[in-house]
């Protein structure tokens, strides 16, 4: 959630950093809720103190043996009203944070200004890709199968098998391995998350069509995200431990709602994915600093696997929700003769914080806190990567040396 202090201090500067993102702010809208929350809230103040008075003034004439039946019947034409009002500011003060709860986070100053992804700028590459066009990962083996998943449920699911399923396994081992060697603490956690989980992450109520929802107030976790966040939500952190620096495999679940008719084919967009997240809580001042290097601990993974990469400084237009500045690491897939994202990197500075009442205390004052996460990495994509960037187009995969301690074996014949 942003902060409401610059919507006071600067509307204008807030609705013009917002369109730079495609998102129009009402701000006429704002002010009229605002304006209704602030009469209503002084009418209930009001009411109080006057039925707090009035109360003590009966009070004393009770214990004086006295009653005053016109003071009672006013006291008790206060408190309908003064129910009727605080209803009301209730209502509104819903409505405000309803309203509130829609708005994305502010873009950073120092990312460029653009409507779409293809303003986005290349920042740097890795490697040389191989440019001739070779088969998919479904081609090259058939121990990735999406028939028997569509079987037990369902289109965008798939069933890994045999030494393909292993150098999955390997590959997720290898990703925590090195965030540990990084300073990342390694997590397991509940893949059920509540909606207070998800709204302090950005998820909810904006996205609620993208995520699986149980029963009750349970859902599938999109992303290791929502939880590692969240277990510091309602805290006070102490200064010393920052930055705390988090990391979890999970399997993450998406509708894939807005992606109707888009990668249909393969492992690129599922249902069900393995992922290895990261992420960062820290001092504000720290939270930029901090963004280079957690972009820079997912990049070394794509570095030692010897797999072709270019990082991507997101433009206003095409930011995450909660994000103020995102690296894009897009990884090469010969198949399809370019780079796809792999990882996403992402500074949320206090937003994800003043949702979730991440906290901390400098020189006693009661401060927000910033958060960080990435991928590092999408493991179904990496594996993607390390098929087709590894196949002699003929019968063989060789698995990427630092590898070859987790799979126990240095090829795979397919």
């Amino acid at each position: 959630m942003i902060d409401i202090n610059l919507i006071k201090d600067d509307p204008q500067a807030v609705v013009k950093n917002l369109e730079s993102r495609n998102y129009n702010f009402e701000i006429d809208s704002y002010n009229d809720l605002e304006a209704n929350r602030k009469k209503f809230q002084t009418e209930t103040e009001d009411l109080q103190a006057k039925r707090n008075t009035l109360s003590k003034d009966y009070g004393l004439l009770k214990k004086e043996g006295k009653d005053d039946p016109a003071l009672n019947t006013k006291i008790e034409s206060i408190k309908t009203e003064l129910d009727s009002c605080s209803s009301k500011l209730t209502e509104i003060q819903s409505s405000l944070k309803e309203f509130l709860l829609d708005v994305p986070n502010l873009p950073a100053d120092s990312v460029p200004n653009g409507f779409n992804e293809e303003n986005n700028i290349k920042i740097r590459k890795f490697g040389e890709p191989n440019l001739l066009k070779g088969k998919d990962h479904l081609e090259i083996t058939s121990m990735i199968d999406t028939e028997s998943a569509n079987l037990l449920a369902g289109s965008r699911f798939a069933v890994l098998k045999g030494e393909i399923a292993k150098l999955q396994r390997g590959l997720i081992a290898f990703m925590l391995d090195k965030a540990e060697e990084h300073g990342y603490q390694e997590h397991y956690l509940p893949m059920i998350a509540n909606s207070e989980s998800l709204t302090s992450t950005g998820q909810l109520p904006k996205f609620s069509d993208d995520l699986f929802q149980l029963t009750d107030d349970y859902y599938l976790i999109p992303t290791a995200e929502v939880p590692l966040t969240n277990l510091y939500r309602n805290q006070i952190i102490d200064l010393d431990a920052f930055p705390l620096k988090l990391s979890a495999h999970t399997s993450c679940f998406r509708s894939e709602a807005g992606s109707y008719g888009k990668d249909t084919k393969g492992l690129i967009r599922q249902h069900q994915f393995e992922k290895v997240e990261l992420v960062q809580i820290c001092h504000p001042e720290k939270s930029f600093e901090a963004l280079e290097n957690l972009t820079s601990h997912a990049e070394i993974i794509l570095k030692e696997l010897n797999l072709p990469y270019q990082v991507v400084e997101l433009c206003t237009g095409d930011l995450g929700f909660s994000a103020a500045k995102t690296y894009d690491l897009e990884v090469w897939i010969p198949s399809q003769e370019t780079y796809r994202e792999i990882s996403s990197c992402s500074n949320c500075t206090d937003f994800q914080a003043r949702r979730a009442k991440i906290r901390f205390k400098e020189e006693g004052v009661t401060k927000l806190a910033h958060t960080l996460n990435g991928s590092a990495l999408a493991a179904g994509r990496a594996l993607i990567a390390v098929i087709e960037n590894n196949f002699d187009q003929k019968s063989t995969i060789t698995i990427p040396e630092v590898l070859q301690d987790y799979t126990k074996f240095a090829s795979i014949k397919v």
